[in-house]
């Protein structure tokens, strides 16, 4: 071929890139940091960029995914309003006093989450996934009526095919199971890793699954919630998914500490309320809502006040990312933040930035060692600007960190499935526990406090010694943030 064709080529190729550009620039139009991102695609991959963005960059929020009927969705209202007007006319006796001065906060998840606000909770915490699925496993033989359970990562390994054969045998026994998992998190599982399940009586969907061999369209917007509960009167909700790593069995990662919890009360029957909607979502074989078993009358568990709230990119608000910086701007003494990934926008930067500077004790705890690559670069991006307001940085490296955590003064916290990152705050579907209790957020400081010593802090000194190299990755995986 002669020079001239390929001239020709690279001049069609030009042209087309333009009009490709301008529609990043006009689908983008709302977030700036993606548009760049996108447009930076676009420059490396021309034209093959844009087949990316279609595939990776779908803006859902435009999009009703969500059927409910008028019946549900005007029940749901009336409850929201009652509540609202309790804490607007100041009704409300809270069981911790401390969480007076959280009522904004309060507020503000009920109005924009629709997340109800209850106080006859009990909870217990699980800093790992042996103690976890030790609990897990005996309620769910402990289960009679149901048992419903959604999480991102299903591995088919031995805890995976223990988990099966468990649900298997109380399917058998006439409990109604019910298993969603995510198509892209738990892409290997065999074809007929739930035919078991399935043949015993067991239900079995799996969120947005490829249409298309091989290919999935929806790849960017993944179910990554995790909840198991049975009999709705027992919940669980964290960061640990099913899998032999998340008991410390993957010689790669080695011991995995992560944060998960067990509820019981009223907290429940919201975590209850958000698996029906992702699996009436996910399943043509819809649950009823009606079915009062689901929604068994809540009795008082203990004193700790919950709210449930989740996120997803078919809402235009971005729920958990908000109740963060909420809690953040109301901390008067300490924030501590644990997270495997950290890419915050300029509002979450500013927040912690300013903390800081108002003389908030802020630390931010990361994992020493990558599961994603490129990830773990962009996030240490981030912490020099961090480190040079005072904001002190630990890096876990007794394992590997997944926990997703923030605890602030020590009185409100949260736990859940949201990393302090846009693929979470934008992208995914995630469901948060967020916690007004003064003894549980002490004893979730402490297991902070504890993690120190399992863990090296990053100077600023260090961090500005970094080799040249480390820079280079850091500083061009940031470009790409806003869609890693």
């Amino acid at each position: 071929m002669t020079s001239q064709f390929y001239t020709n080529l690279y001049e069609i190729i030009t042209i087309l890139n333009i009009p490709l550009a301008i529609a990043v620039i006009f689908m983008e139009r709302r977030n700036v940091g993606v548009t760049w991102a996108w447009l930076m695609v676009l420059l490396f991959l021309p034209v093959v960029g844009f087949g990316f963005y279609l595939i990776f960059g779908q803006n859902m929020s435009k999009k009703k995914l969500y059927k409910i009927s008028k019946r549900t969705l005007s029940t749901m209202n009336d409850l929201i309003e009652t509540q609202r007007k309790e804490f607007r006319e100041h009704q409300i006796v809270y069981h911790d006093p401390a969480m007076e001065n959280y009522q904004d906060l309060i507020y503000m998840n009920l109005t924009s989450g629709f997340a109800l606000y209850s106080q006859n909770n009990a909870i217990d915490i699980f800093t790992n996934g042996n103690d976890k699925f030790d609990a897990l496993i005996r309620d769910i033989e402990a289960a009679t009526h149901h048992i419903h359970l959604m999480y991102y990562i299903v591995q088919p390994d031995g805890l995976g095919n223990r988990l099966v054969d468990l649900l298997t045998k109380k399917a058998s026994e006439g409990v109604k199971v019910r298993f969603l998992y995510d198509d892209i998190g738990s892409s290997h599982l065999p074809r007929h890793f739930f035919d078991r399940l399935r043949n015993a009586g067991g239900e079995v969907a799996a969120f947005f699954p490829s249409k298309i061999p091989y290919l999935n369209i929806r790849v960017n917007y993944r179910n990554h919630r995790k909840l198991a509960i049975m009999d709705g009167t027992i919940g669980y909700i964290g960061g640990i998914n099913i899998g032999d790593e998340y008991l410390g069995l993957n010689k790669r990662f080695g011991y995995w500490r992560d944060s998960h919890l067990r509820i019981q009360g009223y907290a429940v029957q919201q975590m209850q309320a958000h698996f029906m909607m992702d699996w009436n979502l996910a399943s043509s074989a819809a649950i009823d809502r009606n079915m009062e078993e689901l929604f068994p009358e809540s009795v008082d568990c203990g004193l700790a006040g919950i709210q449930i709230v989740s996120s997803g990119p078919d809402r235009a608000m971005e729920q958990i990312k908000n109740a963060y910086i909420k809690m953040i701007n109301a901390a008067k003494e300490s924030i501590y933040i644990q997270t495997p990934y950290f890419i915050p926008d300029e509002s979450m930067l500013n927040a912690l930035k300013m903390a800081a500077l108002s003389g908030v004790d802020v630390r931010i705890m990361l994992p020493s060692r990558p599961d994603h690559q490129m990830v773990f670069w962009a996030s240490h991006s981030y912490l020099g600007e961090l480190l040079a307001e005072g904001i002190r940085c630990y890096q876990y490296d007794k394992g590997f960190l997944h926990a997703k955590m923030i605890v602030v003064d020590g009185k409100v916290a949260s736990i859940g499935t949201a990393n302090f990152d846009i693929r979470s705050f934008k992208l995914n579907f995630e469901i948060n526990a967020m916690i007004f209790d003064s003894g549980t957020a002490q004893t979730l400081k402490r297991v902070f406090e504890d993690d120190i010593e399992d863990s090296f802090e990053l100077t600023y000194d260090a961090y500005m010694s970094r080799p040249l190299l480390q820079r280079f990755k850091e500083s061009c995986t940031r470009l790409l943030s806003p869609i890693l």
